[in-house]
């Protein structure tokens, strides 16, 4: 046999063996879609009991209600009250407390206790989280969620996949980034301006209010849930956590004017245009 034809067996051999010695690539794990929350709109599950905030297992308390001014809400067989705080609160600085002393003061002598929703003005976050009586609807894109409270329409973007912006001017919702962790929606949100409150005990916060909300479908598809984290050094003592539940809320998204109709009522503190803006 010529030489060069037992080499070229031979070669042939030792290249099908070293094929069968490599080991096949391991499959690529399917990504799961992240979760749809745009499916129905959401209710609050606290839409009927006052708006108080869910706890969470080790985190720094809540404002509570003071026991000597009892909550009463709306539907009950007595005169509805109005959010008061016990600013015994450890966690809560100084000049806070004192700004909401001055409030649960005027209040209790007369005055119409603030809420973004009975005002018709945005509630910032996490106070868009405690919107009720109507549903909150997300619209999904690849790059953006839009979240809208039906209420009065109003608007929080959240962008996907993007770190913030190197300077953020403050806002009535700051900037929102997002991004999925598996069935969860992860979103960030600075810039806050300070006319906002934090709870509906009428909290004030500075402008390094740090807001992380993490959304995530429970109950087998027929509730919504958030946790969110609360950060403001120049406010409060530690970070602190708090909940809120939804549950489906079937129909179309409806549209409802706020402003308009609050006039010639109370005075909520609605704003008004009484000039023109050009």
């Amino acid at each position: 046999m010529p030489m060069f034809a037992s080499s070229s067996r031979l070669l042939a051999g030792c290249v099908l063996v070293g094929l069968a010695s490599v080991p096949s690539p391991a499959p690529v794990a399917a990504q799961s879609a992240p979760p749809d929350f745009s499916s129905t709109g959401w209710l609050n599950d606290a839409t009927f009991e006052g708006g108080e905030l869910i706890e969470v297992e080790g985190s720094p308390p809540l404002f509570r209600q003071d026991t000597a001014h009892p909550f009463v809400p709306n539907n009950r067989d007595a005169q509805p009250t109005y959010r008061i705080a016990d600013l015994s609160n450890p966690n809560v600085k100084q000049w806070a407390k004192d700004v909401m002393k001055k409030d649960n003061d005027e209040v209790l002598g007369g005055k119409i206790a603030y809420t973004a929703r009975s005002s018709c003005q945005p509630a910032g976050v996490p106070g868009f989280d405690l919107f009720g009586f109507q549903p909150i609807f997300f619209f999904q894109t690849p790059k953006k969620i839009t979240m809208i409270y039906s209420g009065d329409q109003q608007v929080r973007q959240i962008y996907l996949d993007v770190p913030h912006s190197k300077t953020v001017k403050p806002s009535w919702y700051g900037e929102s980034v997002g991004h999925f962790e598996g069935d969860t929606l992860v979103v960030d949100t600075i810039g806050l301006n300070t006319k906002t409150v934090v709870d509906n005990f009428r909290t004030p916060h500075s402008e390094k209010l740090h807001v992380v909300e993490r959304w995530k479908i429970v109950e087998d598809g027929k509730g919504l849930e958030v946790t969110f984290k609360v950060e403001d050094p120049d406010t409060f003592n530690e970070p602190w956590l708090a909940k809120q539940r939804y549950r489906r809320a079937e129909g179309p998204m409806l549209e409802q004017v706020c402003a308009e109709n609050n006039f010639l009522l109370f005075d909520y503190g609605v704003p008004v245009a009484d000039k023109p803006d050009f």
